[in-house]
């Protein structure tokens, strides 16, 4: 089994990785491979591998509870009744609903090392989970469920993940934040770490005695070894206001920082006279007080320039230097703060200017940290979608989070982007306002399972996250209703949906009509109808977990394919 075997050698180089970190005993690691080697499923070698985490050198240990064996195979089958196609284009988006653990082992089949972005928002409580965390674990869902869950999940989602430049986001709350980072840096390496942001959940909340909770956290890791160079933040430049005879190639600019100032570290090197416009000018404008520090007697912060005098000196040749009389009559240096470019140093220490294909900000921790990445936010934009919509769903996440994160990481115009958590199908709508902005042709994959509550009869993926995309795609919903308040402001985002349902068969089904090989449909992988029978067994023992055992000792299978 090709996938297997791929699994296999993923944990295996694990494990050695484990040996030379002096993390396991290489006695103990070598069992644990020979085990490894020895498994039959995708499932079992994960827990195998999972056994070869229990001492770990961060110090991180939990209870594990292991997914369920089970002797069926799990697959992808087409609900056609909910998925739709636009003519006029050819991106196929996808839903999967069901256990995101059987959704990520069939998305190995056809997205092994394919996916550019990652973004989850997982449960953190039983309240969050529903009938899932019994149905898994037989009990609530506490932190050691929590991580057990994750863990096997994570593995896959590394498997799914561009090796190059493919990175994941996960939303977490404050009371796990800690320990799910120790599990990421288990998985994908201390060194894949990109960075923990908070983001504001809602601005204001009920008194409390204590302290009112006003955010969560935002997880970010690479591959393992991979630089990831993050793009700018969008800029708000209303604030550059000035024109030069450069505005056609620098943009405007604005004067809004002198060249001294006096609250950072005092260095001697930055401290200098400047003569300009036959003025000679020093830092804090004091030719008394510049004397006295040349002798030694400064502050630990004390007034200095922002510029050396090579980088001034390419700056006043440049225009990037303005001279005005201050309050007080004498004259202060400004520098021009342009929309379009700025001062930079190569290699070789040479200055020169750079010019940026758009202007923007850099991302800081602090990025997420504006209302409209709140779940606030969030809500007011689903209630322009479903009319009843905190009833349905709690707490969705904003598109404007999502859209950030997946700007930040990933340039590339056709990424593709995966949400196995993907609750109402927040990260849909982000993929399609992104592509509407730059005419891009991303394409999302979500996979939720079909949780029932009261006010979900149906299930989640039926009530909210299908009619959220049905609705915003089409412009209006499954029973043709155009009531909402989202289409009266916007035009349908198009483009198709192809929607898979986890179904179910023996891997020993031998009925005529019901065995895997009849059920199975290779168009669902995003491969074209087999010529012939022989092929698509091939196909489906390679791909499907422990058939090739079975099939080989079926004698009344061996009868059907030679009679074909």
């Amino acid at each position: 089994m090709e996938e297997l075997e791929k699994m296999k050698k993923s944990l295996i180089d694990e494990i050695e990785r484990r040996i030379e970190d002096k993390i396991i005993e290489n006695t103990n690691a070598q069992l644990i491979i020979k085990l490894i080697n020895s498994a039959e499923s995708i499932n079992e070698a994960i827990m195998i591998g999972e056994l070869g985490t229990t001492y770990k050198r961060t110090g991180l240990h939990f209870d594990k509870r292991f997914e369920k064996l089970t002797n069926t195979i799990k697959y992808l089958k087409k609900n056609e009744e909910l998925s739709f196609k636009d003519n006029n284009t050819d991106i196929k988006h996808k839903l999967i609903i069901g256990d995101n653990y059987d959704a990520l082992l069939n998305l190995l089949i056809t997205h092994r090392n394919k996916i550019d972005v990652i973004y989850i928002d997982p449960p953190y409580s039983k309240d969050k989970m529903g009938g899932f965390a019994e149905m898994n674990y037989e009990n609530s869902l506490t932190r050691d469920n929590l991580l057990s869950m994750l863990y096997p999940r994570l593995l896959l989602a590394k498997e799914l993940l561009n090796k190059e430049n493919g990175v994941i986001f996960c939303s977490i709350d404050d009371r796990n934040q800690a320990y799910v980072k120790c599990l990421f840096d288990e998985i994908f390496g201390e060194i894949g770490f990109l960075f923990a942001a908070p983001r504001i959940t809602k601005k204001g909340g009920k008194s409390t005695t204590t302290i009112q909770k006003n955010h969560d956290y935002v997880l970010a890791y690479a591959m393992p070894g991979n630089e990831i160079i993050f793009s700018l933040d969008e800029l708000d430049d209303s604030s550059y206001n000035l024109e030069d005879e450069y505005v056609e190639e620098r943009g405007k600019y604005k004067l809004n920082q002198c060249l001294d100032y006096d609250s950072l570290s005092y260095s001697k090197s930055l401290d200098y006279p400047i003569e300009i416009e036959g003025n000679i000018i020093y830092p804090g404008g004091d030719y008394d007080k510049y004397k006295a520090r040349q002798a030694g007697d400064y502050k630990k912060s004390d007034w200095a320039w922002r510029w050396g005098k090579d980088k001034f000196k390419f700056g006043l040749e440049n225009n990037f230097v303005v001279v005005k009389n201050g309050k007080n009559g004498k004259p202060r240096i400004y520098t021009k703060t342009y929309l379009n470019c700025s001062i930079e140093k190569n290699d070789n220490g040479e200055f020169y200017i750079k010019y940026n294909d758009k202007a923007g900000k850099y991302y800081t921790t602090l990025s997420f940290m504006e209302n409209d990445c709140s779940n606030d936010f969030g809500k007011k934009e689903l209630d322009k979608i479903f009319k009843n919509s905190n009833d349905l769903f709690k707490n969705p996440k904003p598109v404007n989070l999502i859209s950030k994160l997946i700007k930040m990481s990933c340039t590339k115009k056709d990424a593709i982007i995966l949400d196995f958590f993907a609750g109402s199908g927040t990260t849909a709508q982000a993929v399609l306002e992104l592509n509407r902005e730059d005419k891009g042709k991303r394409q999302f994959i979500l996979c939720t399972n079909n949780e029932v509550t009261s006010m979900n009869p149906n299930g989640i993926a039926y009530d909210v996250t299908s009619k959220r995309l049905k609705r915003i795609m089409t412009g209006k919903c499954y029973d043709g209703n155009e009531n909402f308040d989202w289409i009266r402001n916007n035009e349908p985002y198009g483009d198709g949906l192809n929607v898979y349902e986890i179904e179910t068969v023996a891997n020993f089904e031998s009925t005529i009509g019901k065995t895997p090989f009849d059920v199975i449909d290779e168009t669902s992988y995003e491969l074209p109808k087999f010529s012939n029978i022989k092929d698509k067994i091939e196909w489906i023992c390679s791909n499907f977990e422990i058939t090739e055992r079975n099939i080989e000792s079926d004698n009344e299978w061996k009868n059907r394919m030679e009679e074909k």
